[in-house]
C-alpha cells in the first residue's frame, strides 16, 4: 500500500512555540488526512524532524509499504537522502529515529517541494504553533498567579 504525505514543521522565534504538520494525500478508498502537533517551545529543524516522524508513524498505522515524503526543508530533505551531515547534536536523535523507522518500509523516498506546493501541510504546522502558543501562555500564566 502506498502512502504520500506533505510535512511542514513551525516555530515562532525560532526557538519558540512549534508545530508539526502532516497532510496524507488520498490514496484508494482511504480518504486524505490531516494531522498537527503542538510542540511546546523548540526550534525549527526540531519541529520539520517532528513532522516527519508524525508521518511515518502514519504510514506504519496504515500498515504502509511504500512511502513517499514531501517537505519544504531543503536541510531535512538532504540529510535524510545522506547529502548532508547531521552536525546539530539535537538534530542526530531525531535523524537516527527517522532513519530506522524509514527502514521498516520496502520503499522509501523524501522529495523537496517549494513552500508554494506545501500550504496544506504548513497550515497544519501553524496549527501546531497556535496550540503550542496557547499552551505555553497558560504555563506563563499559572506561574505568574
Amino acid at each position: 500500500m502506498r502512502f504520500r504525505a506533505f510535512i511542514d514543521g513551525a516555530a515562532r522565534g525560532n526557538p519558540g512555540p512549534a508545530g508539526a504538520g502532516v497532510y496524507v494525500s488520498a490514496e484508494g478508498d482511504l480518504p486524505a488526512e490531516e494531522h498537527f502537533e503542538a510542540l511546546g517551545r523548540t526550534t525549527n529543524n526540531v519541529a520539520e524532524y517532528r513532522a516527519l516522524l508524525l508521518a511515518l508513524k502514519r504510514a506504519a498505522d496504515r500498515s504502509a509499504t511504500e512511502v513517499s515524503i514531501a517537505s519544504d526543508s531543503l536541510l531535512l530533505v538532504q540529510q535524510m537522502l545522506g547529502r548532508y551531515r547531521v552536525k546539530a547534536k539535537h538534530l542526530q536523535p531525531l535523524h537516527t529515529e527517522a532513519s530506522e523507522r524509514a527502514k521498516a518500509f520496502r520503499r522509501f523516498s523524501i522529495a523537496h517541494v517549494p513552500r508554494e506546493d506545501n500550504k496544506k501541510a504548513d497550515r497544519l504546522a501553524n496549527l501546531g504553533a497556535d496550540a503550542s502558543e496557547r499552551d505555553l501562555a497558560g504555563e506563563r500564566f499559572q506561574r505568574e498567579t
